[in-house]
């Protein structure tokens, strides 16, 4: 898996300050994306056991809420494969800071409610997700008004509470 960045006090991909990855690798290819260069799954930079040791370093602070992952889509399979052990780490060292994951998939398609490409890595990383920002990019529903999201179509959801209710449970933001 490659990223093309990473961001180690961000303020606008979930709530409090977070770190963000965002990884390369996008079928959805949504017009009007504001990161369409992740839609190759070669851009950037290769990730690596140094990556993962130095995105632990940055969430290591107290300040620091949680984890956000963005893209590109974290939940292409050929990311989340490598994503999964990532954020177990991630869970195990640090219980008490959250996981935010943006993508084009809907909770329907990531659970197999839908049909979709989203495959078994897929719904693995999805279970150890707290928040998710879902739906595709939809430039005639952008709406710069709406916090840590780009479109009225999409929804930030209450990954547990979906899960354990089996259908989406949006969170208030």
């Amino acid at each position: 898996m490659n990223y093309g960045e990473i961001k180690r006090v961000d303020i606008a991909n979930g709530r409090g300050v977070r770190v963000s990855l965002f990884v390369s690798g996008c079928r959805h290819h949504c017009q009007g994306c504001f990161n369409p260069e992740t839609w190759d799954f070669s851009y950037g930079r290769e990730f690596t056991q140094k990556t993962e040791d130095e995105l632990i370093r940055a969430l290591s602070p107290d300040f620091i809420a949680g984890l956000s992952l963005l893209g590109g889509e974290p939940f292409e399979e050929e990311n989340a494969s490598v994503l999964v052990p990532f954020v177990r780490r991630v869970r195990e060292l640090f219980p008490h800071k959250d996981v935010w994951a943006y993508s084009g998939f809907t909770f329907e398609e990531l659970t197999g409610k839908l049909p979709s490409r989203a495959g078994k890595s897929a719904r693995e990383l999805l279970s150890l997700v707290d928040t998710l920002v879902d739906g595709r990019f939809v430039e005639a529903k952008k709406d710069i008004s709406l916090r840590f999201r780009g479109s009225s179509n999409q929804r930030i959801l209450d990954v547990q509470a979906s899960l354990a209710a089996d259908r989406a449970a949006e969170r208030k933001e």
